[in-house]
């Protein structure tokens, strides 16, 4: 907090308004329940489609109207964090859903970064994000294994999660491409303003852009050059009703693919949602090794989970790193964190960031509440916290782990 007693500007700390059979659900949710603590007496439809579909043995639904545990990561921040029904969202000792900037912080985008467009635009970018701080770590590894910094193009940008990431770690952004020009308008402000919006799968912006990459590719001959990307996630998520290959969203890593033959670049990082492996009997994540693997000819393969890299949110995604060189060998990022209530672990990590320590000095909100110009409710009580408060840099973050 500021000694002037002027407060600091926290963006986006806008919690989403409830309605009142909304909010008998969350007085009745403890930390760390769900919907199997909510009354019979409370009259809602869908939990009783839950309790029915339940008792039919048709999944246990255990994360619909949770609330968080202080002491623990967050479950998985969706584009439904405004919703107690959606996941578990509800604060862990205030009655209401997340707001998006602790929905931001759970993400690990720092407090200086600002979302812009309508309620629901900012939470499909939050939701949708790679977090910023495991990018990071990614191009960290890359740099390892060629030996330097590079530059990149982002594509299906979104709000910048990756490209944030990769920046954090020397890297500089050239472009970024996505379809929704709301979501290049919080990329321009926050990572860099050359920004195309379109969409990859129209024959003409694709020639465009395709143009565009290759004249910085032009300029840009004797650096590491990097094309980033995760197509639209929504078919492959293992939240969707239906996953295949008709949903025309999963065919967008195909239009990826060929900017990638076209353009040529050094490398190239495709990340996704974990439902990608699972789809189709894991014949969809064949497919698309198989037709990388004729653009590249190294291709490495990870499944990371954020919780373990210092990232107070259990999430998991996909990451295929492509190499035109025959000896780029790539590690993952090695864990930092684990679940040390277990017993079966590696003394040398410390334990899961906590939602606690992720977000207890914002100031307290009501539903329905924009605290955006409310001052933090303390000074830092956590490493996290004077990270997301831009006092420590990622790396400085990161060293206090290993």
């Amino acid at each position: 907090m500021k000694e002037n007693n002027s407060p600091e500007l926290i963006p986006n700390h806008l919690s989403s308004k409830l309605s009142e059979l909304d909010m008998r659900v969350v007085h009745s949710v403890p930390p760390g329940g769900n919907w199997k603590d909510i009354p019979l007496s409370v009259p809602s439809k869908r939990i009783a489609q839950i309790r029915e579909s339940y008792a039919l043995g048709k999944g246990s639904r255990s994360t619909y109207y949770g609330r968080l545990l202080a002491d623990m990561p967050a479950y998985t921040i969706n584009t439904y964090f405004n919703r107690p029904g959606n996941g578990c969202h509800i604060h862990y000792n205030q009655d209401r859903v997340l707001s998006q900037r602790e929905a931001a912080r759970l993400q690990s985008f720092p407090d200086s970064f600002e979302f812009y467009g309508p309620q629901t635009i900012v939470n499909t970018q939050i939701g949708n994000a790679v977090p910023p701080l495991l990018a990071f770590q990614v191009a960290k590894e890359i740099e390892k294994s060629i030996g330097s910094k590079g530059v990149f193009i982002d594509l299906f940008s979104g709000a910048g999660g990756m490209g944030l990431g990769f920046k954090w770690a020397g890297w500089e952004p050239l472009l970024a491409n996505d379809i929704e020009p709301r979501f290049l308008k919080t990329y321009a402000n926050n990572i860099h303003d050359n920004v195309m919006c379109g969409s990859i799968s129209d024959e003409k912006f694709f020639k465009t852009l395709i143009d565009e990459c290759k004249k910085l590719r032009a300029e840009y001959e004797s650096v590491p050059f990097w094309i980033l990307g995760g197509p639209p996630c929504q078919g492959f998520s293992t939240a969707g009703k239906k996953r295949s290959m008709d949903d025309q969203r999963n065919l967008l890593f195909m239009n990826y693919k060929e900017l990638i033959d076209e353009v040529s670049p050094d490398g190239f990082v495709f990340e996704n949602v974990a439902g990608l492996l699972s789809m189709e009997k894991g014949k969809v994540f064949e497919q698309v090794k198989n037709e990388f693997s004729s653009s590249m000819p190294n291709l490495t393969g990870w499944v990371l989970n954020s919780q373990d890299y210092a990232i107070p949110q259990r999430r998991k995604r996909v990451f295929l790193i492509g190499s035109n060189s025959k000896d780029f060998k790539v590690l993952p990022p090695k864990p930092l964190t684990q679940n040390t209530k277990k017993c079966d672990l590696l003394p040398s990590l410390h334990s899961w960031v906590s939602v606690k320590q992720a977000v207890s000095d914002l100031p307290p909100i009501s539903q329905g509440e924009d605290g955006s110009k409310l001052d933090y409710l303390t000074e830092p009580e956590s490493l996290y916290q004077e990270f997301m408060r831009g006092i420590i840099s990622p790396l400085n973050y990161l060293d206090k782990f290993s």
